[in-house]
């Protein structure tokens, strides 16, 4: 196969239709659950409450939007979670983690699809949402909570409001990450990155997956011009 030339400003697939839907229903139901729990827990915030009507409408749907939000996160661990186990070359990515806050991640590390720091909120994710999702249902008084005795529900609403703040917490994180990585949002939004972005920040991801793809692709298209 004769070589083909490969602008660093063309556009390759980040994010899928699928992913990018599953995400952004998270997101929304994220706010909605997280909002409203805030409410509930901190009698100052009340007021948040409003943002699904009333009160008494707010603690009715919290529940519901966060079932909703984690479905759509376990569609997001289907089609995820082969790129996020941990790998020998992630610790040079921590160990060298004060030259990757200053923009150089591409010159001390050969990332994957995913960095270290997305790998370990992906399975800090994974934990919080499971644990709400158990906690929730034991303290759900409309339909669960009278078949548990009250020092398992109060055990629940502590590790329930843990895990909302590990959750919180780790979203606000990716939220930040995601704006001060030029061209993330756009990747999630659009779906796609430029080959120039891919080089930068996960150049083994390009180099392994995309790049044999454009190659075989780029060929076909100078071989059908040819003809």
């Amino acid at each position: 196969m004769s070589k083909v030339h490969i602008s660093d400003d063309l556009k390759i697939v980040r994010h899928k239709l699928p992913a990018r839907l599953s995400h952004w229903l998270l997101v929304f139901c994220f706010f909605l659950t997280g909002l409203s729990g805030l409410a509930f827990f901190f009698p100052d915030l009340s007021w948040l409450a409003q943002v699904l009507g009333t009160p008494q409408l707010a603690r009715m749907i919290h529940p519901f939007t966060g079932i909703v939000m984690f479905l759509a996160f376990l569609n997001m661990v289907r089609i995820y979670w082969h790129h996020n186990f941990p790998e020998k070359n992630d610790w040079v990515w921590l160990f060298n983690i004060v030259e990757v806050l200053k923009g150089n991640e591409h010159a001390v590390s050969d990332n994957g699809k995913y960095n270290l720091g997305q790998k370990m909120l992906f399975w800090t994710l994974i934990l919080a949402m499971f644990t709400l999702l158990i906690t929730g249902i034991i303290m759900w008084r409309q339909y669960f909570a009278h078949n548990f005795p009250i020092p398992i529900i109060r055990i629940a609403i502590l590790f329930h409001s843990a895990c909302a703040f590990l959750l919180f917490t780790g979203i606000m994180v990716h939220i930040y990450m995601a704006f001060w990585v030029k061209g993330s949002i756009r990747g999630m939004v659009e779906g796609w990155v430029t080959v120039r972005w891919a080089k930068k920040h996960h150049p083994r991801w390009y180099r392994e997956e995309v790049l044999p793809e454009l190659e075989k692709e780029l060929a076909e298209k100078q071989k059908q011009k040819h003809k």
